[in-house]
């Protein structure tokens, strides 16, 4: 069957007509990037694990978080845009990627300490943050209890409540990037056999956490751009929208064409909209 409608289509498409496209740009996982050299890169010991991190370039400091399931590698292209201007730091989340974990349950509480424990390690009082997914989310929660510790907030692609994401199981770029996942811990993790119960321990935390109210949210003070992407196939529009509109003075931004894997479908999109985000939004006074 598939034969007579590739057939049908052809008959259909005119002499000197583009081949149709089989799949848009949200539909696709670019590979994974792999990260510049480092001015430093090492383990910190912090809150009883290691914590894998690098260090690029000079000026003032923005860390990079990743999403649940992934490493710091997935910001390979951020860090080559952002290095020439910023000190751009990148870390492993907890039982992630390089980074160890112990029996402490993963919880978003722990992760954004693990965050400002790495930061005291590097000497780093304050820093813009850039998040993903779970590393949006760890931006949030330290710009709602620490605001000290943040200069700004550029969180891609989070939700305030475990109800604000959508059923992925039947998304095939979704399930693409589990399982390069999988393959990606095995050969980075200190643990390499311990994926299973590594992804069951996540998945308790992903259907349980966060859980944030609207005055919650309306504590952070932090300069923040709530951003997704208008495929995200992950988080719901309507709680994008609802943490844009209870953040004080929040902006909201809808990048075009791409879907949860933004900064791999379209980097210089993605790049660029940090960059303007860094230069242009004002950086909290305190």
């Amino acid at each position: 069957m598939r034969w007579l409608a590739l057939i049908f289509v052809l008959l259909l498409t005119p002499a000197g007509a583009a081949e149709p496209q089989t799949r848009e740009q949200w539909m696709t996982l670019p590979p994974t990037p792999t990260l510049p050299a480092a001015n430093r890169s090492g383990l910190a010991s912090v809150n009883g694990i290691r914590v894998w991190y690098a260090v690029f370039g000079h000026g003032l400091p923005v860390v990079l978080l990743h999403g649940g399931l992934a490493n710091a590698n997935y910001w390979g292209q951020q860090v080559r845009a952002l290095q020439g201007r910023y000190q751009v730091i990148v870390m492993d989340s907890r039982g992630h990627g390089r980074s160890s974990r112990d029996a402490t349950p993963f919880g978003y509480d722990l992760m954004a300490s693990d965050v400002l424990g790495l930061m005291d390690v590097l000497h780093v009082r304050k820093a813009a943050i850039v998040g993903w997914s779970d590393g949006a989310i760890i931006g949030l929660d330290i710009a709602m209890h620490h605001p000290e510790r943040v200069s700004k907030l550029f969180a891609f692609a989070a939700n305030s409540d475990p109800s604000g994401v959508a059923d992925i199981a039947g998304s095939p770029v979704f399930n693409a990037f589990i399982s390069r996942a999988e393959g990606e811990y095995r050969h980075l993790s200190p643990t390499p056999d311990g994926y299973k119960d590594f992804l069951a321990q996540i998945e308790k935390m992903w259907a349980s956490q966060p859980h944030w109210s609207a005055a919650d949210l309306a504590s952070i003070k932090v300069p923040t751009w709530i951003v997704d992407a208008d495929h995200d196939e992950a988080i719901k529009r309507e709680n994008t929208e609802f943490m844009a509109a209870h953040i004080p003075g929040a902006g909201l931004l809808l990048q075009p064409e791409v879907s949860h894997f933004s900064f791999l479908q379209d980097p210089v999109q993605f790049d660029d909209d940090v960059l303007h985000f860094l230069e242009h939004v004002p950086p909290a006074k305190w």
